[in-house]
């Protein structure tokens, strides 16, 4: 509890705030700061002059940083942060970050501030800023509703910490997402009473009813040829393990398609049945859909004959604009629990069935092995560095490490996923939204994760995207080392490849001319780090890649972040 005793006098809206926010259980708060924020510096000054608890306070040095940090600390832990962000115009600079976090279901609460006296009420000078350029029609939370979960103003100094605590509670709850409250300054200046905070408590568990799992428990008996598909059970505490369980005592594969974003299964097992649900469109029975947000493209593409089972906390993402499942039922429980529910469920089946299905996956992952051996052999042989030889001389290096790999790669992010072979939880994730976060994000899985080595891969372009320099100063001055390696093919190779799918053979085609594709003009993308004094590779060569990638992660494991940036043929 915060109570009245802990608030010094003279206590104002400031440590409304940060007694909110210690209440909320928040580790941390991540700021990009603003001048509006000084009650809130001056609450924490005060605190740990007394030796009370407060979260931890990083000050970041752009909005994208301070977000990005938050979703990499929230995607492990999966517990709502603090983030302050500075007005209206911070929360447009850190928007696209904070979108992403809706796309990944990470809890947090942003907050930043306008004015509502513009210098004409009594009290402390808001400042004329406020008055002439920084303040948006109807608040910045109308701004912030299309990107989060829940947005509102906090009107009063007496409902702040508990509008904040309801945003925390809001956050938390499924579907996880970021919630936005807008602070007037003239609040966060306003006196406090110091009253109880009542702390907030994780969400409470969801189950699907028995005769619900009964039912579907019911098709898997019956079913011939089964799959799972799934995007992010991963995600989930304990969904990694709890599918795993599940797959092998129905004997069922599990495909993770190309929209998978973070690992849900382990990519060595025999019962992975690769990234393509094609070959499943016509010929399963039966498709379960575990937390799969979007399984068919397009569409409309609809499987032949299947039954499809949705397993999903919230099968129909809010935020979604368009989602097209076809399901016929929904087991609308918690993921885990619901596929621990299923897997006690697994007996009486069709013996003869399970064991032909057992075959046909035997050869199928047998068969995506040797295709996965043939690619790295011919990617030795062939001229230049290959994508997958970087993604397969990473695996080797990292093995045993217990490394997490975090992903920001558009054209090869094909290749980092089948080719590092994740597969354990919390071992891989893919950057949500717009480009431009990986850094950020890397940077708060390392502040969650201090122990395991961090692996950020991305594409040359991804990487000028990002706010390098103030995510390299965050990295050096939280004492954060990662491992970048920058896949340099020196274009936006994305932008060419719809060129052509959209002009195969148009007037770029016939002169050679495609625009919004060339960066052959960079420098070198490692010399960034350099200022920083952090450990840079520049690899040409194939065979200067695994000596290369060796050092930076001697450099990394002793405390300095390494940014490798290799020139890939593709």
């Amino acid at each position: 509890m915060t109570s009245p005793s802990e608030s010094a006098p003279g206590a104002d809206g400031g440590d409304a705030v940060v007694a909110a926010f210690t209440a909320a259980g928040a580790d941390y708060v991540f700021s990009s700061p603003g001048s509006e924020w000084a009650p809130v510096w001056e609450s924490l000054a005060r605190r740990h002059r007394d030796g009370l608890d407060c979260p931890r306070y990083l000050d970041l040095t752009h909005e994208t940083v301070a977000v990005g940090m938050a979703t990499g600390y929230g995607l492990v832990t999966r517990r709502p942060q603090g983030v302050l962000l500075h007005a209206g115009p911070g929360l447009l600079q850190g928007s696209m970050a904070i979108h992403g976090a809706l796309l990944a279901g990470v809890p947090m609460v942003v907050a930043s501030s306008e004015s509502t006296t513009y210098g004409d009420g009594p009290g402390p000078d808001p400042g004329g800023q406020w008055y002439r350029n920084l303040s948006f029609v109807g608040g910045p939370h109308g701004v912030a509703q299309p990107f989060t979960k829940w947005a509102n103003e906090a009107a009063s100094v007496h409902t702040l910490p508990t509008m904040i605590t309801r945003a925390a509670e809001l956050a938390w709850r499924a579907p996880a997402g970021p919630a936005y409250l807008n602070i007037p300054l003239e609040i966060l200046l306003e006196p406090w009473d110091g009253r109880e905070i009542h702390p907030v408590a994780p969400p409470g568990g969801t189950h699907s009813a028995p005769e619900e799992a009964d039912a579907v428990a019911e098709l898997l008996r019956r079913a011939v040829n089964p799959v799972v598909v799934t995007e992010t059970a991963g995600r989930e505490q304990g969904g990694f393990e709890a599918l795993v369980a599940f797959a092998e005592a129905w004997h069922i594969p599990v495909v993770e398609p190309d929209s998978a974003v973070c690992g849900n299964f382990p990519r060595t097992h025999s019962l992975h049945a690769g990234s393509d649900i094609g070959p499943w469109m016509d010929e399963a029975d039966l498709i379960l859909l575990v937390n799969c947000r979007a399984p068919f493209y397009p569409p409309s593409r609809r499987p032949a004959k299947a039954k499809i089972v949705v397993i999903d906390e919230v099968p129909q993402r809010p935020h979604v604009v368009y989602q097209v499942l076809y399901a016929e039922r929904y087991l609308e429980g918690g993921v885990a629990n619901t596929l621990r529910q299923l897997t006690k469920r697994a007996k009486d089946m069709d013996e003869t069935a399970v064991a032909a299905r057992h075959a046909a996956q035997e050869e199928r992952h047998t068969a995506g092995q040797a295709a996965l051996d043939r690619a790295e052999h011919e990617a030795v042989e062939r001229a230049g560095i290959d994508p997958v030889l970087v993604a397969a001389t990473l695996r080797t290096l990292l093995e045993g490490s217990d490394a997490i790999v975090v992903d920001e790669t558009i054209t090869h992010s094909r290749v980092v996923k089948r080719h590092l072979q994740q597969d354990a939880p919390d071992s891989y994730f893919y950057v949500q939204g717009g480009l431009g976060q990986g850094i950020a994000v890397a940077l708060g899985v390392k502040l969650a994760a201090p122990r395991r080595p961090v692996v950020l891969t991305i594409g040359d372009g991804a990487f000028v995207y990002n706010p390098v320099i103030p995510s390299l100063d965050a990295a050096r001055a939280a004492g954060l080392p990662l491992l970048i390696v920058v896949f340099s093919n020196r274009a936006y190779l994305s932008m060419k490849m719809n060129h052509l799918r959209f002009y195969p053979e148009g007037a770029a085609v016939d002169t050679g001319e495609f625009l919004g594709v060339d960066l052959s003009g960079l420098p070198g993308l490692a010399d960034f780090a350099r200022p920083f004094d952090m450990h840079t590779e520049t690899v040409t060569r194939p065979d200067g890649l695994a000596p290369a990638l060796e050092r930076a992660l001697k450099a990394v494991s002793e405390g300095t972040t390494a940014v490798v940036d290799i020139s890939v043929s593709r």
